[in-house]
């Protein structure tokens, strides 16, 4: 599975205090943490309480562009924040994210052809999360439809089906998990899924459990790639097992360690 270190965000509050002071090492060490638990991305995110997110977004990606040459991912609603993140760019890029919405559509794919980015879509419309499985293929499928309109490779999208805290959306996660599985069917080749893992346990006790459980279930529908804590060592041991009970990796005795990425 890819995994894409989520930690690089200004939500949380020694990266939001190292953006506004400007503090490289901070982030630099933050990136580097992720690298070596196993991570193959970065998310970067400057947070809700950047005053000014066009300005950070790039120094965000040039810091972090000094200490790896991993895949960035830019996270932010704003096209105009992304653009800034993308002009200062020299790694691979990943654009998160789209809605199915077509104003957002018809700004982001553009630069996603024009920065040879690929891009996360978020089965969102204007009227909001959807509340079933139909509503998440029905939104998936525009998407899909939009991205082959642009001559955007289908193969360089990932649909997010928008997981939900399990606390408030019980009765939505086997819909979750199905539409992981049913994403594949849109079209041919069939475009990437991928979750942002820590939003199903929001607000949750016993947190990193019902994320290492949810991440197994949905690696075993088909999921591609994961926006996710790299350093719940708990976590990634869960994700090599699970790959290694479904012939993705070669047992060993020793397989944990054999697989875990240095």
């Amino acid at each position: 599975m890819f995994i894409i270190g989520e930690l690089i965000n200004g939500m949380y509050e020694h990266i939001g205090k190292a953006i506004k002071e400007r503090d490289k090492s901070v982030i630099q060490k933050c990136a580097l943490e992720q690298v070596w638990a196993g991570s193959d991305a970065l998310d970067i995110n400057c947070g809700p309480a950047s005053k000014k997110p066009i300005e950070d977004m790039p120094w965000l990606v040039e810091t972090v562009q000094e200490v790896t040459d991993k895949p960035l991912v830019l996270d932010s609603s704003k096209p105009q924040v992304i653009a800034a993140g993308l002009a200062a760019a020299k790694n691979k890029l990943i654009i998160n994210s789209t809605t199915a919405e077509q104003g957002k559509i018809d700004v982001l794919l553009p630069l996603a052809k024009q920065y040879d980015a690929k891009l996360i879509g978020l089965t969102i419309s204007a009227k909001g999360i959807p509340q079933n499985k139909e509503q998440r293929l029905e939104l998936a499928a525009a998407i899909v439809a939009a991205c082959s309109e642009y001559e955007f490779p289908i193969e360089n999208l990932y649909l997010d089906p928008i997981v939900l805290p399990v606390n408030v959306a019980q009765a939505q996660m086997k819909d979750i998990l199905d539409s992981i599985n049913e994403f594949k069917i849109i079209s041919e080749p069939p475009p990437k899924t991928i979750v942002g893992l820590s939003n199903v346990s929001q607000g949750a006790c016993s947190r990193s459990l019902i994320n290492r459980t949810f991440l197994v279930m949905a690696a075993a529908y088909g999921l591609d790639a994961a926006i996710l804590d790299p350093l719940d060592k708990e976590l990634m041991d869960a994700l090599i097992s699970a790959e290694l009970v479904l012939n993705k990796q070669i047992y060993c005795d020793s397989y944990l360690e054999a697989y875990r990425k240095k």
